[in-house]
């Protein structure tokens, strides 16, 4: 069995390496190629071209660099057609995914191809499901409420559990370590700083969480700040926050970020996955996010939820306090982060929702990667 996978972000290639980890598994002597990271290359797949090409998000900022990703599409469309997959399997990234998904399907009218995170459409942008429907035949969804939208849509589709419930966490000897490491006192608050994944995110976000921080240490002295970050973005992150108050911590090592969730006090995030991890790690959070103004005022309009946090959504609750476009300010964020630096009602009820957001996307079942396999063989009739 021959599949093409494509991941174009850091979630992806994390989400990429399971599925391929669960097929190996399932079916010995599997081949894959395809575009992912390093996680994905881990697992046995050469990446036609650096997938750090494709970590582009929001309308305005993929126009400047329109031109070179309809280059990637064509070259990645005829690389399958080319290859004649079993499967085409396109992980998340729907901008890049499905554009080169509908050119496979016009080349190859027969080539099965196989989504892995379902569109946001409760959220927002509705149609895109029925769009999406014209190239793809089988939808691996991450959210229990999801597989009706896609359905209803044309398509086949499970829940394959989200691979944050079986991620491996560390316990308290390695958050230990990880304090004593950088000399961070036993008793000091641990802040984490978590700006992105994707370049442009740094840049947008890491003055107004550095800021934030500035508020926060002039209140909270003997907090410590410590990024957890991803190597493709580990030396503009360093730059950036070479300008913060506090000495920051710059975390790029996988132990050494998992042991820096569970050393956590408080997080201060970026819309995304992330805030699951740090639900998965019970930890605190805020989340803040900023768009470039256009991106802003379109996704304003069309959005359909009052909230972009998981943890808010899966767990059916707001307890997680967001700051988004205008409101993504040091001001606003600092106080927040404050209150739940304290024992109180707010730090219990984000608790209780984090560990129902576990159960709702998995914990204690089949690993998620595994289940996605399965999905992708009965999808295949293998």
């Amino acid at each position: 069995m021959k599949l093409f996978l494509i991941a174009g972000e850091a979630s992806g290639d994390r989400l990429g390496a399971a599925l391929m980890a669960g097929l190996k598994e399932l079916a010995p002597g599997v081949e894959f190629t395809g575009i992912g990271g390093p996680l994905m290359q881990a697992e046995g797949m050469a990446s036609l071209f650096p997938m750090e090409e494709l970590s582009v998000m929001g309308i305005a900022e993929i126009v400047p660099k329109y031109r070179h990703l309809k280059r990637r599409i064509a070259q990645t469309a005829a690389e399958v057609a080319r290859q004649a997959p079993d499967a085409l399997i396109t992980v998340d990234s729907p901008d890049f995914c499905l554009r080169v998904a509908r050119l496979v399907r016009a080349a190859r009218p027969e080539q099965k191809t196989i989504h892995y995170v379902a569109p946001s459409v409760w959220a927002w942008r509705p149609g895109r499901a029925a769009k999406m429907a014209e190239v793809v035949d089988h939808v691996l969804a991450l959210l229990p409420f999801e597989p009706p939208y896609m359905e209803a849509a044309g398509m086949s589709c499970d829940f394959v559990g989200h691979p944050v419930v079986s991620e491996p966490l560390a316990g308290a000897e390695e958050a230990a370590a990880f304090r004593a490491a950088h000399g961070i006192a036993a008793e000091a608050p641990v802040l984490l700083a978590l700006p992105g994944s994707r370049r442009g995110e740094v840049r947008r976000l890491g003055p107004v969480f550095g800021a934030a921080m500035a508020r926060v240490l002039a209140a909270r002295p003997e907090t410590r700040v410590v990024i957890p970050t991803v190597g493709h973005v580990a030396a503009l992150v360093r730059e950036i926050a070479a300008g913060w108050p506090g000495a920051p911590v710059v975390v790029e090592a996988a132990d050494e970020k998992r042991a820096s969730f569970a050393a956590a006090d408080v997080a201060l995030a970026a819309s995304g996955t992330v805030s699951l991890e740090l639900a998965a790690n019970a930890v605190p959070m805020v989340i803040a996010y900023d768009f470039n103004w256009l991106t802003w005022q379109i996704m304003k309009r069309k959005a359909l939820i009052d909230t972009v946090t998981l943890v808010n959504l899966v767990s059916d609750s707001r307890v997680v306090p967001e700051f988004l476009g205008p409101d993504c300010r040091p001001d606003r964020i600092a106080p927040a982060l404050l209150t739940l630096m304290q024992p109180g009602p707010e730090r219990a009820a984000q608790r209780a929702a984090m560990a129902l957001t576990m159960e709702h996307l998995g914990k204690g079942g089949e690993r998620p990667g595994l289940r996605a396999a399965r999905s992708v063989l009965a999808a295949l009739g293998a």
